[in-house]
């Protein structure tokens, strides 16, 4: 589970991106696209056209991090776009430590993919 601090500002992309992206594409979607700084301290979060991968970008003070997650089965719930010119979303870090979890934060339950160890 991946934890962060409560005052972290994380913005989720609304529409899918090439997963091929790395350092620099995501770096100009987050320019670009989503009219940010990749560098000032909040992570920037993206999903395929599936969502059934997502990555995260992150500026760290001396370089850029992303990390990547790939489901085996199932898909993330991912915010859908509710207004036309909406670009991204705003989360909390709790939202997106369920959102890669496996909880469906739309009435907040399991995806079927998550499986919890007991």
């Amino acid at each position: 589970m991946l934890s962060f601090s409560g005052s972290l500002k994380v913005f989720v992309a609304v529409e899918p991106c090439d997963m091929r992206n790395g350092f620099n594409g995501l770096h100009a979607l987050v320019t670009e696209r989503l009219r940010e700084d990749p560098r000032g301290g909040a992570l920037f979060v993206f999903s395929n056209r599936r969502h059934t991968r997502l990555k995260i970008l992150c500026w760290d003070g001396t370089g850029l991090w992303v990390l990547t997650k790939r489901l085996e089965a199932g898909t993330f719930s991912w915010p859908k776009n509710l207004e036309p010119q909406t670009t991204k979303l705003n989360l909390t870090p709790q939202a997106l430590a369920m959102l890669t979890d496996g909880v469906d934060l739309r009435g907040a339950k399991m995806r079927p993919w998550y499986e919890r160890e007991t």
